[in-house]
């Protein structure tokens, strides 16, 4: 019949699920410890453990070597010649025991011994913890809530704690001590220095194991899950698929009037679900997966990148993208495609400025814009962005990401830009500055206007004589362009003109007159004598 410490220890061996065996080569080493420290010796030292009566013994233990040439230990070793002084039939590499006495080993020795009795134990129960859940990650447990710490809810799995970091917990549950609740197992930490079996609820491993359950058509294969992503808490897209056209995925997922949804839905503390029919085609099942949005049309840009581009319209863009993006952000997990979502807007302006930019348009250096200081200026240009359209077509978030460049700084820019294309807004002053250049420009033309007034034609003749500048434009004789100013009339009215033809008219019957009176008297002279 075994003892009552033998029975003591089968009992704590089933509570912890390890061998007895272990526990008794944790007592005995303990005792071994204890009375090596008590007796402050360096000998080779074990103890044995009777079963039956429940003594524990402790010996020394010595080799046997053939010389004392041999004998390296003076403490641990013997020749075969004092070896066989004791037992005759001892051979070389065996080994002798001497008994010792554990009676007078106190209180201290006991302390450590029960420290060593511990650890060892504790060490076997990890191992078998280890063994026992290290390759059964990700299977679905039932566990019960043992008890609520500030960070983890640590769970009690039958044989082992587990435990269930703050990043692992969904923020729509709350639990109590005692309650029942499915459990994924992530990993066992084997360093971890108390419970080492890590679980969760977050996992998506838990919603397929839900749908399994609750599913009827999943559970014996016809529907099979093919991706899941989830955002505890938030929401799940799930994607299914039938291997029978008879069998609708989607609804048999979803059940009768939602029963079989909703009792998963139940279970995740109202957590949304989306349940979406997968398709092999890429850019169907990226229309799908960004329900409840209507895509307009999705392209794939990069192939080798797994990156597509969803058009959707303006109505619609909100929605497509979701609460702080998620409804993307699940639909690019669930394809594992990257997805660069626009409105119909955003693509007008991008083919618009697409189709500028190969027609070669205008392009004005970034320092025209003469409000922003040259800080900002040398940030821009250090960016890239070099021209003023090209400024003007960012948007603030773009711009934020200039480094350098903060939301104050943006404001400033987005005003001097609108102020460079001349669009101010009401109370907003418009600047009466002129351009240096330009005034400078002005004041030199007056200046040479002035001087061209106040000079005399010689003057100006002389001038462009010295700097070379003179030329002769025609041939006509200083004489022909006296004639024709005389010719020009100087009116400067049709009074003046009418006067001036009058006056001119004159002129002429006068010198008529003149004429004929010279030849009237020239006829007299010659024919009078004649006639007398």
């Amino acid at each position: 019949m075994a003892s009552v410490l033998y029975q003591s220890i089968e009992t704590l061996s089933r509570d912890k699920g390890i061998e007895p065996e272990i526990v008794v080569g944790a007592v005995e080493d303990a005792i071994a410890l204890a009375t090596r420290k008590y007796y402050k010796t360096q000998e080779n030292m074990r103890a044995e453990m009777d079963r039956d009566t429940g003594e524990i013994r402790a010996y020394v233990y010595k080799t046997v070597v053939e010389t004392p040439e041999q004998v390296e230990d003076d403490i641990n070793q013997l020749t075969l010649d004092q070896a066989r002084e004791l037992a005759p039939e001892v051979e070389v590499g065996g080994e002798l025991r001497f008994y010792k006495d554990t009676t007078p080993l106190g209180r201290i020795a006991a302390q450590m011994a029960k420290q060593v009795i511990f650890q060892k134990v504790r060490e076997a129960e990890r191992d078998t913890v280890f063994n026992e859940y290290n390759h059964r990650a990700g299977e679905v447990l039932n566990a019960t809530v043992k008890r609520l710490e500030p960070m983890d809810v640590i769970f009690d799995l039958g044989k082992a704690e587990a435990r269930m970091p703050k990043r692992e917990q969904s923020r729509l549950e709350q639990f109590a001590v005692g309650e029942r609740v499915r459990v994924v197992l992530l990993r066992v930490d084997r360093a971890a220095k108390g419970p080492q079996v890590i679980v969760s609820r977050a996992a998506p491993g838990l919603v397929q194991n839900l749908f399994q359950s609750e599913v009827p058509e999943i559970y014996d294969g016809t529907v099979t899950i093919r991706a899941i992503a989830r955002e505890a808490g938030e929401r799940t897209k799930i994607a299914v698929q039938s291997r029978d056209k008879d069998v609708d995925p989607v609804g048999a997922c979803v059940g009768m009037k939602g029963m079989r949804v909703q009792s998963i839905i139940r279970e995740l503390r109202g957590e949304k679900i989306d349940i979406i029919e997968f398709s092999e085609e890429i850019t169907t099942f990226a229309e799908k997966a960004l329900q409840p949005a209507k895509v307009s049309r999705v392209s794939i840009t990069d192939l080798g990148e797994k990156q597509i581009e969803v058009i959707v319209d303006d109505t619609q863009l909100s929605l497509a993208i979701g609460k702080k993006g998620q409804n993307v952000r699940l639909a690019a997990k669930l394809l594992q495609w990257k997805i660069d979502i626009k409105s119909e807007e955003e693509k007008r302006q991008e083919v618009e400025q697409q189709m500028q930019a190969m027609s070669g348009g205008p392009t004005t250096p970034i320092e025209q814009v003469t409000e922003l200081g040259e800080a900002v200026l040398e940030k821009l240009i250090a960016a890239g962005i070099t021209t003023v359209e090209a400024l003007a077509d960012m948007t603030p978030e773009q711009l934020e990401e200039v480094p350098g460049i903060g939301e104050k700084t943006v404001e400033k820019i987005s005003v001097a830009v609108r102020h460079y294309f001349g669009q101010y807004e009401e109370g907003e002053e418009r600047p009466a500055v002129q351009a240096p250049a330009a005034a400078e420009a002005a004041s030199e033309n007056e200046e040479a206007e002035a001087d061209t007034v106040n000079k005399t034609p010689e003057a100006i003749l002389a001038e462009a004589a010295e700097t070379g500048t003179a030329e002769e434009v025609d041939d006509t004789s200083s004489e022909e362009i006296a004639e024709a100013e005389d010719e020009a009339s100087d009116a400067f009215s049709d009074a003046d003109a009418r006067e001036e033809q009058i006056e001119s008219d004159n002129d002429s019957v006068d010198s008529l007159v003149n004429e004929s009176q010279e030849i009237s008297d020239e006829g007299i002279d010659s024919d009078g004598p004649d006639r007398g």
